[in-house]
């Protein structure tokens, strides 16, 4: 069956920003696909109960689920540009929102309502294809992250999303391990601070995950 560049050209639209009912339907989609990109992420923070974590592009909010879980006596906070996945994540940690353990808002990455070095950990799954090659949202992470503290960055690698008719240049920038490895620096982290695995997922997905860790 033939479908049209336009329609993966929507899709990848919708990726980006979930908007309306199709962009409801993403959020759910996404919640089962990035199961195991973002276990691996939140493994790899090593958060504790007391931590203050941020996740920039929560979707429809399992891993500020999660991340709530572990940080019981903390604080997560969470900044999404779309509504919809606003909406989604709201309802899925209405308790935790409740008790004021969990804070979500709507907004970009580069300009962090936060204030400088107060977040112990930080986590970004799949929406490093959407921030700026000038890596100012990097930056602003860097700033609001804690000496000491850590980010973890999940990008399915440029050989698979290459394959991806939904990852056109209008809507995905794709990375392979150098070229992550130069965002995050040009964002401001040292070579020292930047730890880069490649990793296995189902279906022969290869992602990368970064582990980036402020110096003191």
């Amino acid at each position: 069956m033939f479908v049209s560049a336009d329609f993966w050209s929507g899709v990848g639209q919708q990726l980006r920003c979930p908007s309306g009912r199709r962009g409801q339907l993403m959020g759910r989609i996404m919640s089962l696909v990035n199961q195991q990109p973002i276990r691996l992420a939140i493994d790899a923070l090593c958060v504790v109960q007391t931590d203050t974590v941020l996740e920039l592009g929560f979707g429809p909010g399992r891993g500020v689920k999660a991340l709530a879980t572990l940080a019981p006596l903390g604080v997560v906070l969470g900044i999404d540009q779309s509504p919809e996945m606003l909406a989604q994540a709201s309802w899925t940690n209405r308790r935790a929102i409740e008790q004021g353990r969990v804070q979500l808002r709507l907004g970009g990455f580069d300009a962090l309502p936060f204030q400088s070095e107060t977040i112990h950990k930080i986590l970004a799954v799949n929406v490093i294809y959407f921030l700026r090659k000038t890596a100012d949202e990097i930056r602003e992470a860097r700033r609001v992250l804690r000496p000491g503290g850590v980010m973890t960055i999940y990008a399915t690698d440029k050989a698979t999303m290459s394959r991806w008719k939904f990852s056109g240049p209008k809507t995905h920038s794709l990375f392979d391990e150098d070229e992550l490895r130069t965002l995050v620096m040009r964002g401001g982290f040292g070579i020292d601070e930047v730890s880069i695995s490649h990793i296995m997922l189902a279906f022969g997905v290869k992602g990368l995950l970064a582990t980036l860790r402020k110096c003191p």
